[in-house]
């Protein structure tokens, strides 16, 4: 229950702040990136009773520009993973939907404006964002500006 609810958050914020249409890739990759970050940021397990203006800048500052939220990701997978296998259970079937989403944002790539002109191996001006200079990007880098942005906007 709580990664659905994580879910229904993001989907919430992002329908918010009507950044992009719900319809698209691009909606997904911002709404599943939210909801990982909303689900793995609860290591209290209070998900279902936490109010959304409280954790917003934890949440914020989890999508920042610069956090390394990829290897967050990974080693709250990993912590969490541990506290399964010491509670001597199988997988709580909450981490399996955040797997899946965390698989789906890991695996696809989408063809969009270069975010990060700077990085080696992209096309773009450093100087400057050129929204005219598109690349394959992984889901999860486009969705993380998105919810970031919804989140703001909130």
């Amino acid at each position: 229950m709580a990664w659905l609810y994580a879910e229904y958050i993001a989907d919430e914020l992002l329908r918010t702040g009507r950044l992009i249409p719900v319809s698209t890739l691009e909606f997904r990759a911002g709404r599943d990136t939210l909801a990982l970050t909303i689900y793995l940021s609860d290591a209290a397990g209070e998900l279902s009773g936490i109010r959304v203006v409280s954790q917003l800048d934890e949440w914020m500052s989890l999508t920042a520009y610069g956090h390394p939220w990829r290897d967050w990701v990974d080693t709250r997978f990993l912590a969490l993973g541990e506290e399964a296998r010491e509670r001597g259970g199988g997988e709580d079937p909450d981490l399996e939907l955040a797997r899946a989403a965390w698989h789906w944002l890991d695996r696809t790539e989408l063809f969009a404006t270069n975010l990060d002109p700077g990085r080696a191996g992209h096309a773009g001006n450093p100087a400057g964002l050129d929204e005219n200079a598109r690349v394959w990007t992984p889901a999860w880098q486009l969705g993380l500006p998105l919810g970031h942005l919804a989140m703001h906007l909130f």
